[in-house]
This record gives C-alpha cells, structure tokens and sequence, in this order.
C-alpha cells in the first residue's frame, strides 16, 4: 500500500494532454534577449525580440530604476527581514505608499509582497458572504474567492446585465448579506476591459462593494493611473488592486482605498500579516517606475508601439482581439498555435502560443505584448515575422 503521490504518472497525463511546460530562460529583461534553454549555454548566438513580456514600459532595465533599487539597498538592506508588523516596516515602503494612494487618488495603499498575495490576503480579510466574479478574472482572485468560504456567483465576462440579473435573482429572498463585486479591470489574455462604469452602476444599486484589479493596467492609463482613473471612477470604486511587477517593472502588489480599509488589512490580511515585508530594493525601484510612468512620456511611446503593431498585424488579415495594449491573435487551434510560436521564434521574435486551459478550447493565440522601449524598426520585424509564420502555418 502507498500514500504517496506518483508525480511521474501526473507528469506523462500532461504530455498526453499537451500541457507539460518548461523553463526558458532569456538573459536581460528588456526588450530583446539572446534565450538561454540551459543555464550552461544559449540556443541562440542572435538576440531575440521579446514581445511577450508584461514590462509595458519598458522600465525593469532602466538605468533609473535601477538606480533607485541600488539606493534602497545601501541605505535599507536587500530584504525587509520580518513581518512588517514585527520589524519590517521601513521608509521605503511608506514613501511608496503614499506615492501609490496619490496616483490611485485614494486616502491610503498598503503594498504586498505579490499581486496575487493581495488579491487572496484581501479577499480572504473582508470575507464576503457573496463574491460576484467575472467569469474570466484571474486565478489569484479565483483562489482567494475559494480561500474566503463566500459563496461565488460567476458572472459572464465583461457583462453588466449578465451581473444585475445574477444580483437581481439573489436579491429576493437574501437581506443581510455582504456583497462584493471583483473584476479585473484590463484582461491579460483578451486585452479587453471591463465595463467599470456599469458595473459600479449595478453594484451600487445592491448596495454591494466594488473591486477592481488593476494589474495590466496600473502605470499605463492616465497620469500612471489605470482604468479606473481614465473613467474618473476612483470615488465609486472600493478596493483598487494591483502589481508593481508589470508596468512598475519591481516585484509587489498593492491595495489602495480609503483609511479604514488599509488598516484592517494590515491588521487581518494573513498574506500580508504572515509574509516578511516587501524587499527593500523593490520598493525603491517601483516608485521610480512609478514617478517615470506618471511624467507620460514612456506612455506615449508605448501606445504609439501598439497602434502601429495593431495596424500593421490587421492588414495581414489576422484577427487582433482586445481594445488595449494587448493584442491578442486569434489562431484557433492548440496545435497550431504552437507551431506558429515556434515559427516566430526562428525568425526572431519571442511570443509564445496560449492554449487551453488557460484561454476556451478553439481560442489558442499568441499574446503579443509590444514594450514602450521597442523602436519602429522592432515593431516591423514582428510585422514582417508574422507574415512570415502566417504563410508557413497557412494561417493567413
């Protein structure tokens, strides 16, 4: 008799399936890389453009940050060394905070040690009778909905009636129940956005509380806001969300909302109360990359990167889905997403395929995500690689 786990059995039923992944390494974290298979020697002598990272702006290289998380390190430590609530707490992380409640024009945030820590630490904290969750948000606000015992009501994707019908049915025969409604604000394998306005519209009508998850889009929309500062929304929304590990080009996550809210968190939060502080050095450079994203003018470039990219991928006749600067390509097929990835990259561009389960069965695509510090002369060549790999996958 065993009461072990057989890994190898669970290992072989994901090759069967197509989803057995491995690590690929690639040497910088800017906007092209030589790829390193093994950490011995590259595959490749030629660098590769990498337009599959969640840099947007292309700051995780810049010498400024950089800079800023070296300062941090001399004057602080390399880590907090404790619990912020035991000895953890420093200069770096308040200076932060502040700069982070300004932007998100909110009474106080508080940072965690990940975007997903913070989803599931808050989540977990208020815990909610009732969750209202987009069908497609992110797995760390699937896991804390679970982790919070609330029951969770799915709601179909970016669809505010589809919610009021759902708050509507429950609303008859439940009274003294705590509801929050939780959505992603820009979707990371769609490059859509949540209609925020009309789900704040329903949400107030029950009386319910409103989270959003800014992680895609903090640092990228107005003044190094994110979607909920481009609709004027900061008043009416709860709790903002979101990582300095994307745009902020640090490692983090923070919550941003009134005072009340930041200090029970802090108090009751078991992935911030139970998690060693924020390490110094990340502070220090996410607010570097914060205070260079509000300037705007890395912003500029990196929309002007992704029209062009846009318009460029459309006229070859594929199908770029979302509205934002993730452009999704609808390929369809597992397969021959896979087979297209592999094309790209052996014409030099790093965008690996998406495929189930991560996106619908018949929906696999390559999430092409163009950098702020990508030139005109970068956005061609994966203009061009896609023609190329479209003719050698009969995709278009």
């Amino acid at each position: 008799m065993t009461r072990g786990f057989d890994l190898r059995a669970r290992l072989t039923d994901r090759d069967s399936r197509g989803l057995r992944r491995g690590l690929s390494s690639i040497e910088t974290v800017g906007e092209r890389s030589r790829v390193v298979d093994s950490y011995e020697q590259c595959s490749s002598s030629d660098e590769q453009l990498v337009f599959a990272s969640n840099n947007y702006l292309g700051l995780a290289d810049d010498e400024r940050v950089r800079r800023a998380g070296a300062r941090a390190a001399e004057a602080i430590g390399t880590g907090a060394g404790a619990s912020r609530l035991v000895t953890g707490d420093t200069p770096a992380h308040h200076a932060l905070e502040r700069d982070l409640a300004a932007t998100k024009q909110s009474e106080r945030a508080l940072v965690f040690s990940s975007g997903y820590a913070a989803n599931v630490g808050t989540i977990t904290a208020l815990t909610p009778d009732v969750v209202f969750s987009d069908a497609f948000n992110h797995a760390s606000i699937i896991d804390g909905c679970r982790l919070s015992d609330a029951e969770v009501v799915v709601y179909d994707h970016c669809d505010a009636t589809s919610l009021e019908k759902a708050m509507s049915e429950r609303a008859r025969d439940r009274i003294d129940e705590s509801w929050l409604v939780v959505t992603d604000s820009v979707f990371s394998m769609d490059g859509d956005v949540a209609p925020l306005t009309a789900l704040c519209d329903t949400a107030e009508r029950y009386g319910a509380w409103m989270m959003v998850d800014e992680a895609h889009a903090t640092g990228v929309f107005k003044a190094g806001g994110g979607i909920v500062q481009r609709e004027g929304l900061s008043d009416r929304v709860h709790i903002q969300l979101g990582t300095l590990s994307k745009a902020l080009a640090a490692q983090g996550g923070y919550v941003a909302g009134h005072e009340a809210l930041i200090e029970y968190l802090l108090n009751t939060a078991r992935s911030f109360v139970f998690s060693t502080g924020l390490a110094p050095p990340a502070a220090g450079a996410a607010r570097e990359a914060l205070s260079i994203a509000r300037d705007g003018t890395r912003r500029e470039q990196l929309w002007n990167n992704v029209e062009r990219l846009r318009a460029g991928l459309e006229s070859l006749g594929f199908d770029v889905l979302g509205e934002t600067h993730i452009l999704p390509v609808l390929i369809g097929d597992r397969s021959d997403a896979v087979e297209f990835a592999d094309q790209l990259r052996e014409v030099g561009i790093i965008a690996p395929a998406i495929r189930p389960p991560t996106v619908p069965n018949g929906t696999s695509r390559i999430r092409v995500a163009p950098m702020a510090t990508h030139t005109t002369r970068d956005i061609e060549h994966c203009i061009a690689a896609f023609e190329t790999a479209g003719r050698e996958c009969a995709i278009v």
